[in-house]
């Protein structure tokens, strides 16, 4: 585990100053149901749903992600393999972009649209048009995850892996070990940590 935390060390020490806009080790506490679930938001292909609508028998992975982060960016192929991957195994999954388009255009609609359809996303990438569901979370950061287990309780927050520059040299992936788990019935080996990212634009 201190390898791993090591490794996260070097990897913010290699970011750039100015994309390091912060860290999120708040939000909802291990074991919370996930608020606001009933919440309609618009998905890329203009249909009403909510976190209830999209949750799965073995479990729920919610994360608040954007287009323009480059914390999201680098860490974007390997979140839609893990939701399209996991969502055909009994997981249920959405992507929830709760940024203001007006202070960055990238995060509008349209390119969410776009960017869904060049990342082969197969599962909901909705939109929290006042970031009422994000406030509600405590999400703070891009991206950021929260997985319920087929309870609907809180088993894992936090970040995807430890290494979001070198897919190749990462040594803890945090968010698979934890939807493994799940699927087994068991425990997070990790149930949180902290979520490296650019600060969630909230809508007023």
């Amino acid at each position: 585990m201190k390898l791993a935390h090591f490794a996260v060390a070097l990897a913010i020490a290699a970011t750039p100053a100015a994309a390091l806009a912060g860290e999120s080790s708040g939000g909802l506490t291990l074991g919370s149901k996930a608020p606001q679930a009933t919440t309609k938001m618009k998905n890329i292909d203009g249909k009403q749903l909510s976190i209830a609508d999209v949750a799965g028998k073995a479990g729920t992975l919610v994360i608040f992600t954007c287009n323009h982060c480059p914390f999201a960016k680098d860490w974007e192929q390997r979140i839609v393999e893990l939701a399209n991957g996991y969502t055909a195994r009994g997981i249920g999954a959405v992507l929830i972009n709760a940024n203001n388009p007006d202070m960055h255009p990238e995060d509008g609609y349209a390119e969410m649209q776009t960017r869904a359809k060049s990342r082969g996303m197969k599962v909901p990438y909705v939109v929290d048009e006042t970031s009422a569901v994000a406030k509600a979370f405590g999400a703070s950061v891009t991206p950021e995850a929260f997985l319920f287990d087929k309870s609907g309780k809180l088993v894992y927050h936090g970040a995807i892996d430890d290494n979001r520059k070198q897919p190749d040299k990462v040594q803890a992936r945090y968010l698979k070990d934890a939807l493994d788990a799940v699927l087994a019935g068991k425990a997070p080996p990790v149930a949180e940590t902290k979520s490296l990212g650019c600060g969630i634009k909230f809508r007023s």
